[in-house]
């Protein structure tokens, strides 16, 4: 992202596509920062639409920006296998959530600051191979495989360190593929475990 400043409006320059799940999206993404988009237009990403974001990653790059729920991230486990190695920007669930009652979650709905705030922690896949860092045991002692608690304590980690939410089984790979380290994992279980003591009081 580039950041220019002209004294009265503050742009926010982003030079490679978007990839968004539609009209919507864009709006408010052009509301956030200057940029252009390409719209998969739901789950079921066409030829044609990934055909798109393949020129786009050899000519600009790609940022996928898609809704934090299930049809979010299957577009992006399609975008990430057809082009790997593409940045991914995760809007917080708090912040997509609709006004009104009835709408599902979504980027459309998150403000221009949430947008823009997603797009400065924006991660990239790493394509090469990884000694992996963290193993299931190290989920399994943070309480983020099983137990009470676990599926919202996966939020928040996804949250705190800007990889969205990940299930039980793909936690790991996704640890792995955005290259956590060890010190950032349990600085993220730190600040999860005084998130859940706060609560408590």
């Amino acid at each position: 992202m580039v950041f220019l400043e002209n004294g009265v409006n503050d742009i926010f320059v982003i030079n490679e596509m978007i990839v968004v799940e539609g009209r919507k999206d864009t709006v408010s993404i052009k509301r956030a920062v200057e940029a252009d988009t390409i719209e998969t237009n739901g789950s079921a990403v066409g030829e044609s639409v990934l055909k798109q974001i393949e020129l786009a990653a050899k000519r600009r790059g790609v940022i996928v920006f898609t809704d934090p729920d299930y049809a979010g991230n299957r577009i992006r486990q399609i975008v990430s296998k057809r082009v790997p190695g593409c940045k991914h920007a995760f809007i917080k669930k708090a912040d997509a959530n609709p006004k009104q009652r009835g709408k599902s979650v979504g980027v459309e709905h998150a403000s221009p600051d949430a947008i823009r705030e997603a797009l400065l922690a924006v991660r990239t896949e790493q394509l090469e191979p990884f000694a992996a860092q963290m193993t299931v045991a190290d989920l399994m002692e943070a309480g983020l495989l099983s137990g009470k608690g676990a599926r919202s304590r996966r939020e928040r980690l996804g949250e705190h360190l800007s990889i969205g939410y990940a299930n039980g089984k793909q936690l790991l790979k996704r640890l792995h593929i955005f290259r956590i380290t060890p010190e950032e994992f349990n600085e993220a279980v730190r600040w999860i475990n005084k998130q859940e003591e706060s609560e408590v009081e």
